[in-house]
């Protein structure tokens, strides 16, 4: 089986209804990124970072894996499936899809605020404890914060994704700006002879001179026409 390693980013889960970052009337125009994303804006107001990631968490009840997602998990009948998501969302996980790699952290989790990256500290949160509370303690006794790759912050998973890369016969990217490293990198590491293929209703800069086989649609729709062309 051939090993196909996908690349999402916030226009795959934008058809589910969630809120999209960086495009106009998104996250960042509300709340300013250095409040609510960096260790910065924790240190300065850790109630307030608590909340809006209890907020995002909320949403996540309220919406559902798209067609695009659960196309990605059936692929995983003919193709070693990797995601790598730059998302923070479960849905990928929702859909069916078994081997997901989160860039980003999880919304689902929390850690300490001490050592965010420990193993023992992080835990995942079932939908009725998603409101987390200024003075709730992670394991080794300092507040819970959220399992979220903040910037400024290592991006602890980005070697397993540039391995998986390495190692791909097929990449495809979707619903991302290129954007954000290092996962904008990843498309790097990727074999000089393989296709690659990106869906995306807008425009996206390639700056590598690599030959992409654009597609250009919505992650639904995209990912179905993705899947006439792989399995053709």
């Amino acid at each position: 089986m051939k090993n196909l390693v996908v690349l999402t980013g916030a226009g795959m889960s934008a058809e589910s209804g969630i809120s999209t970052f960086r495009d106009a009337g998104g996250l960042w125009e509300k709340y300013p990124v250095e409040q609510v994303a960096t260790p910065e804006g924790y240190a300065a107001n850790p109630e307030l970072v608590i909340n809006f990631y209890n907020e995002r968490r909320k949403q996540l009840l309220d919406v559902k894996p798209n067609r695009g997602h659960i196309l990605l998990a059936e692929l995983e009948k003919d193709f070693n499936v990797t995601i790598i998501t730059q998302n923070v969302d479960n849905l990928h996980e929702r859909a069916g899809s078994s081997h997901v790699i989160h860039l980003h952290g999880e919304l689902t989790k929390v850690t300490s605020s001490l050592q965010p990256n420990n193993p023992k500290c992080i835990k995942e949160l079932k939908p009725d404890e998603y409101c987390v509370k200024m003075g709730d303690k992670a394991a080794d006794g300092s507040q819970l914060r959220p399992f979220i790759v903040w910037f400024g912050e290592p991006v602890p998973m980005i070697e397993t994704a540039i391995d998986h890369v390495m190692k791909a016969d097929i990449f495809v990217i979707i619903g991302t700006s290129l954007n954000v490293y290092p996962a904008a990198g990843l498309l790097n590491y990727a074999p000089a002879d393989i296709p690659v293929y990106l869906i995306d209703p807008k425009e996206v800069h390639i700056g590598s001179g690599r030959r992409v086989n654009v597609i250009r649609m919505g992650a639904s729709e995209g990912v179905e026409e993705l899947k006439k062309m792989l399995l053709q």
